[in-house]
């Protein structure tokens, strides 16, 4: 079969006897079929036909939603389930838009279902929980972008336009999560859609396309005069501050270009739109955030820790070094913990984090926590020897400090047995290598 396979192909694919797989002689043979498509015809309608033949063959509607059944056993059913609708998208010939509609029929009992929904982050974890799924016909078609067949439903009256399925989500939420700009315009046609149904998290379409950061759906979506472009989650996270976590420089710009968005708006743990894009490492929104004229570079949130903090403990390099050509900084400035950015970031081993703060004249390389541990303590604890060297070559650096359990940097650098800490600290003329903990 292999032999007749690669014959077919004319040895443009190489077949791995062992694994059972093929794949393409060269990647550049890949880059070629994708920029010249008509090559490969009708390809994706093809496979989208064979796709939900396979799905509806009645051995494989007979598969139980629970428990799922081994994928083993039928390895072609999760490709199948995930991806008919892709290539369905695609190129939708008749042939397939009626296996679709026949899939559709009993879509809510059908495995491929459960397949497709755990596939899902964040909720698949959830999905064996509930029985009824409440996914539709019209859902899957949203989620998947396929418009011709959305178009089929729209024009339908009683579709379920706004039905939830189990997560809260309706269809307008599963096209704007995933995207799929043509067929969300579809769905807002209807006079009955409601563009701000939320689900049982608070969230709306605009808030996953946000998030998602799909810019076309964002843009589709705020022509709405009944679309709030500021309408936060049920955590207080709005589209802005999801935009900005994902490091979506395009959303961003245009939601900020809404006189009712709030740059500096925090959500219920106090973390604001500068907040989540220094924390994920994304430059290029913390730049745009800080060109706005009421963002606060140096807000805290609930624990103290400002957008400088969490950029440090990360080491996102390129933040901190934004971050501290701002003079509205405080480069010292301690969570509730008495935890400062040197700390995080000799705790963590950033190394080109502790060199651009230990260059700042208002930062303290020995200022202690609340448990009395300095950055050097956690630093000689962890084995990060390039940060040992620099705190030590700080002059105001006290190397035998104990914390409050009586360990010193020295002593918990033996413990773990971090032999080149342990060298550094000893070639120190201060410290006390006699020096015992608290017991002894």
């Amino acid at each position: 079969m292999f032999l007749q396979l690669g014959h077919c192909c004319q040895g443009l694919v190489a077949v791995e006897k062992e694994a059972s797989t093929v794949r393409l002689i060269h990647f550049t043979l890949q880059e070629y079929l994708r920029a010249h498509p008509e090559l490969v015809g009708t390809a994706h309608s093809t496979m989208a036909e064979t796709c939900l033949s396979y799905l509806n063959l009645q051995q494989v509607k007979g598969f139980s939603t629970s428990p799922s059944p081994g994928l083993r056993d039928a390895p072609f059913l999760e490709y199948s389930s995930l991806y008919w609708g892709v290539h369905a998208k695609r190129d939708l010939s008749d042939c397939a838009k009626f296996l679709a509609l026949k899939l559709f029929d009993d879509l809510d009992n059908h495995i491929s279902t459960k397949i497709l929904l755990k596939a899902q982050k964040p909720y698949w974890h959830i999905v064996n929980s509930h029985k009824s799924l409440l996914f539709s016909g019209l859902h899957c078609a949203s989620a998947f972008g396929i418009a011709e067949i959305v178009a089929g439903f729209v024009e339908t009256e009683g579709c379920g336009i706004n039905q939830e399925d189990w997560m809260g989500h309706t269809p307008l939420m599963w096209a704007a999560r995933n995207g799929h700009e043509k067929v969300v315009e579809m769905l807002l046609v209807r006079g009955d859609i409601g563009p701000e149904k939320p689900t049982d998290y608070g969230r709306r379409p605009l808030w996953w396309a946000a998030r998602n950061g799909h810019v076309g759906v964002v843009k589709v979506l705020l022509i709405r005069d009944d679309v709030n472009p500021d309408k936060p989650d049920g955590d207080g996270q709005t589209p802005l501050c999801c935009a900005s976590w994902n490091g979506h420089e395009g959303v961003v710009k245009i939601l900020l270009g809404h006189d009712s968005v709030n740059p500096d708006k925090p959500n219920d743990y106090g973390h604001t739109p500068l907040y989540c894009a220094a924390w994920s490492g994304h430059e290029g929104v913390v730049k745009i955030l800080l060109e706005q004229d009421n963002v606060n570079p140096d807000n805290p949130n609930k624990y103290g820790r400002t957008p400088l903090w969490w950029a440090a403990r990360n080491g996102h390099e390129e933040v901190v070094k934004i971050l501290l050509r701002r003079s509205d900084v405080n480069p010292d400035k301690p969570d509730e913990y008495d935890e400062t950015p040197l700390y995080c970031a000799s705790r963590n081993g950033r190394d080109g984090v502790v060199k651009m703060l230990l260059r700042r004249d208002h930062v303290s390389p020995d200022k202690p926590d609340e448990d009395g541990r300095t950055p050097l303590w956690w630093a000689a604890r962890n084995g990060h020897e390039k940060v040992v060297e620099m705190l030590l070559g700080q002059g105001s650096i006290n190397s035998n400090k104990l914390d409050n359990y009586g360990q010193t940097p020295l002593w918990w650098a033996v413990r773990n047995g971090h032999k080149e800490v342990v060298e550094i600290l000893l070639r120190q003329d201060d410290v006390n290598s006699d020096k015992p903990d608290n017991d002894g």
